[in-house]
């Protein structure tokens, strides 16, 4: 019997265990290599459930400013597709957490979609979120997705219609990533209302786990978030802790420990 996929795992395990899945988002290589490095390690030791990665470009149009200058600091720093995938080989190496690239439709594309799906899955890349790629354009994605074993995460907004929701629904795997609000990632002080009845919207079109994002940065509203849905993602938040420690970078691999220790401890149900 084939073991079962890292993602579809640790949505399981988390269910044994009455709770939500826990998401950390970081940006492939800010502020550096290594740093990011450290602070994906981190992250792990926190207690992360799935570490969602985004894939630093120069044109990142889904992301609020804090998410913005992670990807030029780690453009600046050298970041290149081979690096993102050498930082996942080095992942790989030390643990099986699953990993999720959050990235944009040019950077598959200009690599060739069926070898940069490759490539990403031989180092290590469980799961793939095309960000800007529309479901009605995704089918070559999908197929290269589906012949190496690499999820094809969707994206689900506010505002998309009922229609447009079953074909999303039916296209993804590994889980839908649900949208709490209109706009970019960012902090916000509190969450928007309806997110219960849009999961439920969600759910049935599909069996997959639905995690929500976007604007979740703390405990409460992990609390909140998790008593819903699947998962709860949180990105910029963590992202913050790593530009407000540029002139000490060691600080930010323990602080980024402590706080994803912190918000986890809301997936509890009950």
């Amino acid at each position: 019997m084939a073991p079962m996929p890292r993602i579809a795992e640790a949505f399981a395990r988390a269910r044994a265990r009455n709770r939500a899945a826990f998401v950390a988002y970081l940006c492939a290589g800010d502020p550096d290599f290594e740093t990011s490095l450290e602070a994906c390690r981190a992250a792990v030791a926190g207690g992360v459930d799935v570490l969602e990665l985004g894939v630093p470009f120069s044109d990142p149009l889904a992301d609020g400013p804090t998410n913005q200058l992670a990807a030029q600091r780690a453009l600046e720093s050298g970041m290149t597709a081979a690096r993102v995938f050498e930082l996942v080989r080095r992942l790989r190496g030390e643990t099986q957490v699953p990993v999720v690239f959050y990235t944009y439709y040019n950077l598959v594309f200009a690599n060739g979609v069926d070898a940069y799906v490759r490539a990403a899955k031989e180092a290590g890349v469980d799961g793939i979120l095309v960000l800007d790629l529309p479901p009605e354009e995704s089918g070559e994605v999908a197929a290269a997705a589906g012949r190496h074993g690499v999820d094809l995460v969707a994206i689900v907004a506010p505002t998309t219609p009922e229609a447009r929701l079953e074909r999303i629904c039916r296209m993804a795997t590994g889980f839908i990533y649900y949208v709490s609000r209109e706009g970019v990632t960012g902090v916000r002080s509190e969450l928007p209302a309806g997110i219960g009845e849009a999961l439920g919207r969600i759910r049935r079109h599909t069996a997959l786990p639905v995690v929500v994002g976007f604007g979740i940065s703390r405990r409460e509203h992990v609390a909140q978030v998790a008593a819903l849905a699947d998962g709860v993602v949180v990105g910029s938040a963590l992202v913050n802790l790593i530009g407000e420690n540029l002139s000490a970078r060691e600080r930010i691999a323990p602080a980024l420990a402590a706080r994803v220790r912190d918000l986890s401890a809301g997936t509890a149900r009950g």
